[in-house]
């Protein structure tokens, strides 16, 4: 039962640190999509929007969305969902990184407050978790 409480609790501080990594990771590769997507130039070709990092530069990378009607919706629908997709990692970060705070204060920040004295006395105070 020991062996079994302790085998769960240190499963679950590994997997929550590396849930917050993972979310870390996820934020930072949204942060970088999103510095590229505000650095788009689009314009419309036919019925697709055809958007580019550099325009002067014939082999820069094309990203192409079709049956699009207007590029300004595609770029700032993008816009919107990484920046949602930021904040939710974030906040999913957040709440590892407290799963894992937690479990390390409960299992290695406890500290014993008052003296432990042989005898009758010792039966009479206790010790006292801080």
């Amino acid at each position: 039962s020991c062996l079994f409480s302790f085998l769960f609790q240190l499963l679950y501080f590994l997997l929550s640190a590396l849930s917050l990594i993972i979310c870390v990771l996820a934020v930072a590769f949204a942060a970088h999509h999103y510095t590229k997507i505000t650095k788009y130039n689009c314009k419309m070709v036919e019925e697709s929007c055809q958007c580019t990092l550099d325009p002067s530069d014939p082999l820069s990378r094309t990203f192409q969305y079709q049956n699009v009607s207007d590029c300004d919706a595609v770029t700032t629908t993008i816009k919107l969902f990484v920046l949602l997709q930021m904040s939710l990692n974030l906040l999913q970060a957040l709440v590892c990184l407290a799963a894992c705070f937690i479990m390390w204060k409960h299992r290695y920040q406890v500290f014993y407050a008052g003296l432990w004295l042989q005898g009758a006395a010792a039966y009479e105070n206790p010790q006292q978790k801080v």
